[in-house]
């Protein structure tokens, strides 16, 4: 059936929504099959009942369309939509900002919401997906915790207020960021969700956000007045703005593969069943949240990439992280990389390559991390990564390299060189999923499932406080110095946990009170030394494109495992950096010293305890590696001889 309305009625024009000037407004909705549709006008998004109707003219294509005259800025609006004996109203899908709680768009004079500023920059181009260090962080969880003193807690403008500090007198929030060196912020879900009441935003209620109700509107709840429809639009640009201003770009997480509602959601009262995957006369359900969007389907697709679009040129947004990407045609993804690419060549794509549940869509058309190569412009999370980093993600007390499984060296060489097909590993051209370390998204902790810290005191609850915080350096060293695109959760740096009563951890967290969810600022300074690590092992990182390279030639090239290392010991050196000779890079996740042999000197730039881009010492000869630790040592390139000018050699 919906084949045949793909054939009939796509529309391919750009004006689908209501397109403001002062002197008019012009609405649009697709729904073919519709006998009827009106668009509501309403002073208030509290009225309870219009106060001018306008019935709207089917077009061509199934495009409804009505032609308002007259200033209509800050006006609601909804559509009636009638399909058979069945009259509904709805939102717009298309609407640019909405009143509390996205039950009624608003017509909007865009222009009006730019700060000051607003078009008088542009960042750099992000050159290679591995040049990014990602952030992830949640707008509440930024500035909700009792011990901070934002302004504007849990809101987009806390992410405006510099000179922001913790009860210790250390950098918090935007000056935070900028300190530890991160290039993008990930936001989880900022667009308008569901399950938060934006009408008493005071009372106790969390949500991240995955549960969409309208895609291109902010979400009310982090906005100063949800109530007004302006405001959210204008406090989401001057976050961005903000964000932008200290050199650092804005990635939006994206969930367009399901909806929170779905008989009685947005889209199905504009167009019943046509956005979504049925199994027979069943919703499908690959999200595992009740239902899963068509995304092959000819004017989802349209929504999506106009969505998507709409967000990087409006607000500028720096990259998209999909949720669960698998859900998502191979197909759609290409043609959005396509159109975001021609509006920001430096946009960055990347999301999670699994499904929720069994789904319709053939699994060769899945964007799945095993299809990666079908989307080479795509980064994936690499669970391989982090399970073998710091063991089973699903299984508390299971082990990693990092925490003391034994015997796994082969699969932690396989994870350094960002997965793909390396001459000193067998048989891995056979079993890599990608053949490009710009789709390796390498990570040990995320929203999802138990912080890396958390993990690790369920699976080392004998070991000191010092012996697993050198266990989360190693890890941290290993996500910062592998190939790939390095992303870690906020608060990593120092140590993040969800504790619960009782002594166990939060590996859920999706509705948990800011108690358990806030980030707490004051952990910054209790672990100070955990923070400047990470701080450095990012300087390091940024100064050397070795640590950053960015195709399978590069790493097959310039990466070298060393060979007869002690048991449970990797290494490997790096080379055709800018900068040095050789980088040589050594994990030791004993418990006990490790001795080697330099040959010649060597600058030490990252230990067990200290990082950076300044050595730190100097090795030569016999020298040790600590336990449960890396070690990184550099070689100059050696000084020319007998120069009769000191103009800077080229490299070969």
């Amino acid at each position: 059936m919906f084949n045949d309305v793909d054939e009939k009625y796509a529309y391919d024009g750009d004006d689908l929504g209501a397109v403001y000037s002062k002197e008019k407004t012009v609405f649009k909705v697709w729904s073919p099959l519709a006998r009827e549709a009106t668009v509501l006008l309403y002073k208030s998004c509290t009225d309870e009942k219009p106060y001018r109707k306008m019935p709207m003219t089917k077009d061509r294509y199934g495009v409804w369309c009505k032609e308002a005259h007259g200033d209509l800025n800050g006006v609601y609006y909804t559509y009636l939509i009638r399909h058979d004996d069945i009259t509904e109203e709805t939102i717009d899908i298309y609407a640019r900002t909405a009143g509390v709680n996205g039950a009624m768009g608003m017509v909007i004079n865009l222009e009006e919401t730019n700060p000051a500023g607003w078009g008088d920059y542009e960042l750099p181009p992000l050159e290679h997906y591995t040049d990014a260090v990602i952030y992830e962080t949640h707008v509440r969880d930024f500035s909700s915790d009792d011990s901070c003193r934002f302004c504007y807690r849990g809101r987009f403008l806390a992410f405006v207020e510099k000179g922001m500090i913790n009860s210790a007198g250390d950098k918090i929030g935007i000056d935070h960021l900028k300190e530890l060196g991160v290039t993008h912020v990930h936001l989880m879900p900022s667009f308008d969700f569901q399950t938060v009441d934006e009408a008493d935003v005071h009372k106790p209620q969390f949500n991240w956000g995955y549960d969409p109700l309208n895609f291109n509107v902010p979400e009310g709840s982090y906005s100063t007045d949800p109530f007004n429809g302006k405001t959210r639009v204008v406090e989401f640009k001057r976050m961005v703005h903000a964000l932008h201003k200290e050199g650092i770009k804005v990635i939006m997480d994206v969930v367009y593969n399901h909806t929170y509602a779905t008989s009685d959601s947005p889209f199905n009262k504009t167009f019943p069943k046509y956005y979504y995957r049925q199994w027979g006369e069943y919703y499908a359900n690959g999200s595992g949240c009740g239902n899963e969007v068509a995304t092959e389907r000819a004017m989802v697709r349209k929504f999506i990439v106009d969505s998507l679009c709409y967000w990087a040129k409006e607000y500028k947004i720096d990259g998209f992280r999909f949720d669960l990407m698998g859900l998502y045609d191979i197909d759609t993804l290409n043609i959005i990389y396509e159109k975001l690419h021609a509006i920001n060549p430096g946009i960055i794509l990347y999301g999670e390559g699994w499904t929720g549940g069994d789904s319709p869509l053939d699994w060769t058309k899945r964007a799945m991390k095993l299809n990666a190569r079908h989307t080479p412009n795509y980064g994936f999370f690499s669970d391989d990564f982090r399970d073998t980093v710091k063991g089973n993600n699903f299984e508390n007390r299971s082990k990693g390299y990092v925490n003391g499984a034994a015997g796994i060296e082969d699969y932690i060489k396989e994870i350094m060189c960002g997965r793909i097909p390396h001459p000193q590993i067998p048989n891995l051209d056979k079993f890599a999923w990608t053949l490009n370390p710009c789709q390796t998204v390498n990570y040990v902790e995320a929203h999802d499932n138990l912080t890396l810290w958390d993990k690790l005191s369920y699976t080392n609850p004998t070991d000191s406080v010092d012996v697993r915080k050198k266990m989360d350096k190693m890890a941290a060293a290993m996500v910062l110095l592998a190939q790939g695109i390095p992303f870690l959760q906020a608060g990593q740096d120092f140590l993040r946990s969800k504790p619960l009563p009782g002594g166990a951890f939060d590996h859920n967290s999706y509705k948990s009170p800011d108690a358990v969810n806030s980030i707490k600022w004051n952990r910054k300074t209790e672990f100070k030394d955990v923070f400047l690590y990470y701080k450095g092992l990012i300087e390091f990182r940024k100064a050397h494109p070795a640590v950053r390279m960015y195709t399978a030639e590069m790493i097959g090239k310039n990466m070298v495992f060393f060979d007869r290392l002690p048991q449970h010991i990797v290494g490997f050196g790096l080379y055709g950096d800018s900068e040095l000779e050789e980088i040589a890079v050594f994990f030791n996740p004993t418990s006990y010293d490790i001795k080697l042999h330099a040959f010649g000197k060597s600058n030490v730039y990252i230990d067990g305890d200290r990082a950076g881009n300044v050595p730190l010492y100097t090795v030569e000869g016999d020298y040790n590696i600590a336990p449960y630790s890396a070690m990184v040592m550099g070689r100059p390139y050696p000084v020319p001889e007998n120069t009769d000018d000191n103009t800077e050699q080229p490299l070969e």
